[in-house]
């Protein structure tokens, strides 16, 4: 985990794309896409059934490295409607533990906005807390501190003559555009139009990279 400071207070990039807040003392992740495997599947494209599994364990390591005794979950937390209906036992059996041993908030996105309770947890389709707002996709025009994910920006750079891309988190002055934490998941690139139209008005815009003891900001853009 590694510091930064966005919105007037200090917060904790971690590697696996996860951001702990340690004033609220919670982990924020966003676009986990549980059962996405199961869906494709379920269309003819068989994959290994395993996605849900491997991205309640990075969240079970998560909040076992923060202490974090709040999760919220941007949105997207499942592929679709019917995800939570098609875990498995074992990764079902683990998610039952983590939202019993923390508070656990399920922010819906266009995924799963259809999403019931019933997976334990609280269900809201937006919220504040601590006097930011956590919501699924950046309100375009706002001016408030705000968390988003939706996007699953990823950087792309050149680095000893080798192209690697890695998910980074995309921010102005006071928003902030978590990368996709779920094991399944694509993504699009920091830099696209719409996520840099989605965080206007901005002064500039950047791309957070966790690295080792800092967190490293690449410029994407800045007003004229």
């Amino acid at each position: 985990m590694v510091p930064f400071s966005f919105a007037g207070e200090e917060w904790l990039l971690l590697a696996s794309g996860g951001l702990f807040w340690p004033r609220e003392n919670a982990l924020l992740v966003a676009d986990l896409h549980l059962e996405k495997g199961s869906f494709f599947a379920r269309i003819g494209q068989m994959i290994p059934p395993y996605d849900s599994r491997e991205t309640l364990e990075r969240i079970a390591l998560a909040v076992g490295q923060s202490g974090a005794r709040r999760v919220f979950c941007l949105g997207d937390s499942f592929h679709d409607n019917a995800g939570a209906q098609r875990l498995e036992p074992h990764a079902a059996g683990m998610l039952a533990a983590l939202t019993r041993a923390t508070d656990w908030v399920w922010i819906t996105g266009n995924h799963d906005e259809g999403l019931r309770p019933g997976q334990g947890g609280t269900l809201v389709s937006e919220i504040k807390t601590g006097g930011v707002i956590l919501r699924h996709h950046a309100r375009r025009g706002e001016t408030a501190p705000e968390l988003s994910g939706h996007f699953h920006p990823r950087l792309r750079l050149s680095v000893r003559g080798r192209n690697i891309v890695r998910p980074c988190a995309v921010a102005s002055e006071n928003r902030l555009v978590l990368p996709a934490f779920g094991a399944f998941t694509g993504g699009m690139d920091a830099a696209d139009p719409a996520i840099l139209s989605a965080l206007q008005p901005a002064r500039r815009i950047r791309a957070l990279l966790a690295t080792k003891g800092k967190v490293a900001e690449f410029p994407l853009w800045a007003a004229a």
